[in-house]
């Protein structure tokens, strides 16, 4: 019987900055990730490694991000966004397309299928996907 291990001694400290950024610039791409591509600023760096932070404690490795961040609570950073079905599925396809970019086993891709679901769906916090045009963070529409 083999050892369990985690992600994090899995794809490395490496292996997760790679995913990190290549969730970001997967959402940057497609324009299919449009909708949850604009909730973030125009430079995409410092997001890029606080998601970093983020995924190697809770992959298992190192609490980065409570070191440098405090507490984390996914739910209040992105509690100012509307979040619905839509939105939660783009991530989730973002993030699925990364560990693909990354080469990363399909013993990885499976372990993280579950909990990547669960994560999108604990930051929804709308039953629907909102219009562009209702978007309250949007001013101009044209």
């Amino acid at each position: 019987m083999s050892e369990f291990k985690t992600p994090y001694q899995l794809l490395g400290a490496e292996g997760i900055k790679q995913l990190a950024h290549a969730f970001y610039d997967v959402m940057d791409e497609l324009p299919e990730a449009r909708r949850i591509r604009d909730m973030h600023g125009k430079d995409l760096g410092d997001i890029k490694g606080k998601l970093t932070d983020y995924l190697t404690g809770w992959m298992g490795g190192p609490p980065v991000y409570h070191s440098k961040h405090g507490t984390v609570c996914l739910t209040d950073p992105h509690a100012g966004y509307p979040i619905g079905p839509e939105e939660r599925d783009q991530w989730v396809m973002c993030f699925e397309k990364a560990l693909e970019r990354i080469d990363a086993s399909d013993e990885v891709k499976e372990m993280l299928r579950g909990p990547i679901r669960q994560i999108a769906g604990a930051v929804q916090n709308r039953d629907e996907s909102i219009k562009p045009n209702d978007d309250p963070n949007i001013i101009a529409i044209g």
